[in-house]
């Protein structure tokens, strides 16, 4: 599994899933890390499983405008002009009978830490009952087998959207699908997959990507997935182009409409490519919007 998807994760989160040239150097690893919350009378847990920086060159964000204006938005939030850095994080909901993952980072293979993490937080992965996939793109299912290609958690059902398991068949890693695919329970976003636990149709980064809403009592937490990656270029300027979203005009319609009702509502925000933990809120800003980091 060493061999897949490094140079995707050296060019950008969320790039279609590609072979790894034997030179390709995997990001430098993290420490572990596990931040343990409460929402409601459940807890959470946000885990640490990479990062990386890339230059900003039009590739990722800003393909309709270009690196220069991307370098101002930076710039004006005290980053750096010429490049970014984006997190990899997973969140953990356990309900009481459930102990469920929401996506599975790179994986180990690829310099991941999430196991490890997990381990912080004084879970097993032989504990895990479900993992819930926002995406098929790797740096959301890299995590799901270990450098062997067996299961990392191997008594966890694995949940992915209807058109997504369709997506992941057709253009995943073969040997990814054929490990998971005994594991596999399809849906369709409305419904709970475990109590507490509903996706969201999120559509346009990919045919079947969804967001997963968390909640106990009025506690209200949306896993964003890949809807925003960056918590300063996708909130500023929302309307701008990723480079990496399957349907651009339909993922920049949803970017917009979920960013306003979330600053309306402040509800809860998980955004596995924002600064970890990567919970806050997010609040309107000019014409766009601005994260407020915070765990609760």
């Amino acid at each position: 599994m060493r061999r897949l998807l490094v140079p995707f994760l050296l060019a950008a989160i969320g790039a279609a899933i590609v072979a790894r040239a034997d030179d390709a150097p995997a990001p430098p690893p993290v420490a572990p890390a596990a931040t343990k919350f409460r929402l409601g009378k459940l807890e959470l847990v946000a885990l640490r499983d990479a990062q990386f920086t890339a230059k900003n060159d039009g590739k990722i964000f800003g393909g309709d405008v270009g690196p220069a204006a991307v370098g101002e938005v930076l710039k004006a939030a005290g980053q750096r002009d010429d490049e970014f850095t984006l997190a990899i994080s997973a969140l953990v909901v356990k309900t009481g009978k459930h102990i469920v993952v929401l996506d599975t980072g790179i994986g180990a293979g690829a310099h991941g830490v999430l196991q490890k993490s997990l381990a912080e937080a004084g879970i097993a992965r032989t504990a895990v009952t479900d993992v819930v996939i926002t995406h098929s793109h790797f740096d959301h299912t890299g995590g799901l087998v270990d450098a062997a290609g067996g299961l990392e958690f191997p008594n966890a059902t694995i949940h992915l959207a209807t058109p997504e398991w369709a997506f992941m068949q057709e253009k995943g890693n073969g040997a990814l699908v054929k490990a998971i695919a005994p594991k596999v329970k399809t849906f369709e976003p409305g419904k709970p997959l475990v109590p507490g636990v509903t996706p969201i149709n999120l559509y346009g980064h990919t045919p079947g990507h969804v967001g997963y809403e968390i909640s106990s009592g009025k506690a209200r937490l949306l896993d964003i997935g890949d809807m925003a990656h960056s918590s300063v270029i996708s909130l500023a300027k929302p309307g701008w182009k990723m480079g990496f979203d399957n349907d651009s005009a339909l993922a920049t319609d949803v970017r917009r409409a979920t960013l306003a009702r979330l600053a309306k509502v402040q509800e809860l925000v998980f955004a596995p490519h924002f600064p970890y933990p990567g919970v806050g809120r997010i609040r309107a800003s000019g014409d766009g919007f601005a994260w407020v980091p915070g765990v609760p």
